[in-house]
C-alpha cells in the first residue's frame, strides 16, 4: 500500500480521526472524545494515538497529517490562536509542531471550515471548483472562501465569516453584537427563535420532525433560516462574484426543509451578473472536516516532492522509507 495521510478533526466533544489514499479514497476513520478540558499535549495524544492504531490494523505508512480544529488558527505555524470555552489549554498550543515530532511527517493546522471547503472541493459536492462559499450550520455558522483555487483567508483572517454579517433582525447574536445571519440560520438560534414562537425549547432535529409534520412555527423558523442563507449567498455572489456554494453541518441535515427556502429567495433576487447560483449539500457529511484536513497536508508534501526535483534512481545498495522515515509512535 502507498503511504497514506491521516485528516483529523478536532471538536470540542468528539474528534474524528481517518486515513485516506493518496487520492483520497477513506481507508478507515474512527471516532472518540476529545479530551477538552485536558490540554493541548492531551488532545494531540489522544488523535495521534487513533492514527497510529489505523495504521496498525491496515499495515499503512504514513504520508502526512492534516488537522481540523474549531476555533482560530494561525496555519502558518500550525498554532491555535482562540478557543471557546469547551477547550481549556488548547489556545496557544503548537499543533503541527507536536505532530511532526511526535510521527515523523509532515502536518499542517487549519480551521475547521476552511478544512471542510477544501475536503468537498478535493473529493465532495464540488469537485474541482476554484470559486466556491462553504458555509457550515451548525451551533453557529461558519463560512469559508476559495477564490482562484486557493483559501482565501483576506488580510486579518475573517474573509468569509459570512455568520457574523448584519442585517438579519435584532437578537443578540453569540458574539455580542445583534442581528447577524447566526441568529436566525444556527442550532441555537433557530431553537430561540422557536421558543419565541411557542414558548417550547426544542432542538433543531425535533424542530425539523415539527415543521415536517405540519407544524407552521417550525417551518417559519425553517424558512427563515433558507431565506437569511440564501441572503448571505447573494451578498457574496454580489461582491466577489462568488455562485457555486456548498453548505454543511447539523442544521443542513434538514436539507428538504432548508432548500425551497433558499431556492425560493434567490430566485426572487437573482445577482446581477445574470449567472446561475448553484448551491449543494455536503455529499462527505462528517468526513468533510477530517478529509479536508487530510488534502491539506497532501497538498503540501506535493509541493515538497515537486521543489525536491526528480529523485537520482537508486544503486539498490539503499532503502527508501516513506516521507519522514516512517511512523513512530506519539512521544508519550
Amino acid at each position: 500500500m502507498s503511504a497514506v495521510f491521516a485528516g483529523v478533526d478536532v471538536g470540542g466533544t468528539n474528534t474524528k480521526v481517518l486515513i485516506a489514499t493518496p487520492s483520497l479514497e477513506v481507508i478507515d476513520r474512527v471516532d472518540l472524545p476529545t479530551p477538552a478540558h485536558a490540554g493541548g499535549a492531551a488532545i494531540v495524544a489522544a488523535a495521534l494515538g487513533a492514527v497510529t492504531d489505523l495504521l496498525d490494523r491496515h499495515r499503512a505508512s504514513l504520508a502526512g497529517v492534516g488537522v481540523g480544529a474549531a476555533g482560530v488558527v494561525d496555519p502558518a505555524t500550525g498554532t491555535v490562536l482562540v478557543t471557546g470555552n469547551s477547550f481549556t489549554g488548547w489556545a496557544g498550543y503548537g499543533v503541527t509542531n507536536a505532530v511532526s515530532a511526535a510521527l515523523g511527517v509532515p502536518a499542517t493546522l487549519d480551521n475547521d471550515v476552511n478544512a471542510f471547503l477544501l475536503g468537498e472541493i478535493a473529493a465532495g459536492a464540488v469537485v474541482g471548483e476554484r470559486d466556491v462559499l462553504g458555509m457550515t450550520l451548525g451551533t453557529g455558522v461558519g463560512g469559508a472562501l476559495v477564490l482562484d483555487g486557493s483559501l482565501f483567508g483576506g488580510p486579518r483572517g475573517a474573509a468569509g465569516e459570512i455568520g457574523h454579517v448584519p442585517g438579519f433582525g435584532d437578537e443578540l447574536c453569540t458574539c455580542g453584537q445583534h442581528g447577524h445571519l447566526e441568529t436566525i440560520a444556527a442550532a441555537r438560534g433557530m431553537a430561540s427563535r422557536y421558543e419565541a414562537r411557542t414558548g417550547q425549547h426544542l432542538p433543531v432535529h425535533a424542530i425539523a420532525d415539527a415543521a415536517r409534520a405540519g407544524d407552521v412555527d417550525a417551518r417559519a423558523v425553517f424558512d427563515d433560516a433558507g431565506w437569511g442563507i440564501a441572503r448571505g449567498i447573494l451578498l457574496t455572489a454580489g461582491i466577489l462574484d462568488v455562485t457555486t456554494v456548498v453548505i454543511g453541518g447539523g442544521v443542513a441535515r434538514s436539507w428538504d426543509l432548508l432548500a425551497p427556502a433558499i431556492s425560493a429567495a434567490i430566485a426572487a433576487e437573482p445577482p446581477v451578473s445574470g449567472a446561475t447560483i448553484r448551491v449543494e449539500q455536503s455529499t462527505l457529511g462528517s468526513d468533510a472536516v477530517a478529509l479536508g484536513a487530510a488534502a491539506q497536508v497532501r497538498a503540501l508534501v506535493r509541493d515538497a516532492e515537486l521543489a525536491e526535483g526528480p529523485r537520482r534512481p537508486s544503486s539498490g545498495a539503499e532503502s527508501r522509507t516513506p516521507i519522514g522515515g516512517g511512523v513512530r509512535r506519539p512521544r508519550e
